[in-house]
């Protein structure tokens, strides 16, 4: 296994939309889990492949405290179940130190593949459903911090970039 570059905001490859998954294979399964290396080590708990620079419709989480429910959802379709909505402070690993209130359905439906392709369906609410919404915002090319003024986003844009210059 090994540890993925994880693509930073603003990096314009993260407004990417990712393209269906057409074939589950072993190379599929190596960036699974790939994926679940570098999410535990960040430390994360959702990942979305196009913030690794791999456009595919790919996440993984685990919303466990102990590490103890890796999920993977392959070409995810979601629906909301409600029309009520949560608010939950919301970070990710692509844009880190910020955290921000997002607003999403409290409740929701999802249909996906798991690791082996094979299809499931499933409700969430609560962090789950937050988390699931969350990467697949990343796979629409989406992130929590378009959920924010434009103001906001800027200042932690020019916050961000002035680390990762400091960085390089």
């Amino acid at each position: 296994m090994a540890i993925l570059e994880i693509l930073e905001f603003p990096d314009p490859r993260l407004r990417t939309v990712a393209k269906p998954v057409e074939t589950v294979d072993d190379e599929l399964r190596k960036l699974i889990d790939d994926m679940f290396e570098t999410m535990y080590d960040a430390p994360g708990i959702g990942l979305a492949a196009s913030q690794v620079n791999v456009h595919k419709r790919l996440l993984v989480l685990d919303v466990s405290e102990d590490q103890s429910d890796p999920r993977v959802f392959i070409n995810p379709e979601i629906t909301p179940l409600v029309e009520e909505c949560q608010s939950y402070d919301e970070g990710c690993l692509s844009v880190p130190g910020f955290y921000e209130t997002v607003e999403r359905p409290a409740r929701v439906h999802i249909k996906a593949l798991d690791r082996n392709g094979e299809p499931f369906e499933m409700e969430a609410e609560g962090l789950l459903a937050v988390c699931i919404q969350h990467e697949i915002d990343h796979l629409d090319g989406k992130l929590f911090v378009d959920y924010v003024s434009r103001l906001k986003r800027d200042r932690i844009r020019k916050k961000l970039v002035k680390v990762q210059r400091q960085r390089a």
